[in-house]
């Protein structure tokens, strides 16, 4: 969808993101200046994603997610260049070496077995994100704009899509505001940094994980 298509709303967090951005291209782009800026656009868009629940429960339409609800977990999850270099710092100041080696050999793992697979067969694999454990994500805190702003209005639609991706009537229920703001806000992002001619390509988790960035 082009910028001139969407709403003024919606709009404006792309300008938001590219603001953020523009800071970092401003101060020198570096791995500091990178994560700062990362975890400034997750504080917007978890405010954002604060609001709309409160209103979702003013409104009483129920949301459903929720720690333990892991259907979305097992899809491919993808992010871009910054969210990639702000997990892995977070997993390098959060977690022994024990600990990551064991999330290294997760993404690994899953990476040899969706790596090579295309188009339908990538989107409807199922296979669990290396950063899921025990039912939750140990990397929380630092998970990339995909799964915050994706909000299941419908359990039933995400366990049918895990059960039977195939069936393009399962694909599952989600808040379309969330989804579209998030995604408008790391585009901003994205396209500020193209002015340092640093560019921000897009990997899934277990991809990004396993590359080799260079600031």
């Amino acid at each position: 969808m082009k910028l001139n298509q969407l709403s003024d709303q919606v709009k404006a967090f792309y300008s938001d993101g590219f603001k953020i951005g523009m800071e970092v291209v401003e101060n020198g782009v570096s791995t500091e200046s990178i994560n700062l800026s990362t975890h400034k656009i997750y504080q917007n868009i978890d405010s954002l994603i604060e609001a709309v629940l409160k209103l979702a429960k003013n409104e009483d339409a129920k949301v459903y997610c929720r720690k333990g609800c892991v259907w979305c977990c097992y899809q491919p999850i993808y992010s871009l260049t910054h969210e990639i270099v702000f997990l892995k710092e977070f997993i390098r100041d959060n977690f022994t070496e024990l600990e990551t080696q064991k999330i290294y050999d997760s993404a690994r793992e899953k990476e040899q077995k969706i790596g090579k697979l295309k188009n339908d067969d990538l989107l409807n694999s199922k296979f669990p994100c290396p950063l899921l454990k025990d039912g939750s994500c140990i990397a929380y805190k630092a998970r990339p704009m995909a799964c915050r702003i994706y909000l299941s209005l419908n359990i039933n639609s995400c366990e049918s899509f895990y059960n039977q991706p195939e069936n393009k009537s399962n694909f599952p229920q989600i808040m379309h505001f969330p989804l579209q703001a998030g995604r408008m806000m790391n585009e901003g992002f994205k396209a500020a940094l193209k002015q340092a001619s640093w560019k921000s390509q897009e990997f899934r988790i277990e991809e990004g994980l396993l590359k080799q960035i260079i600031i």
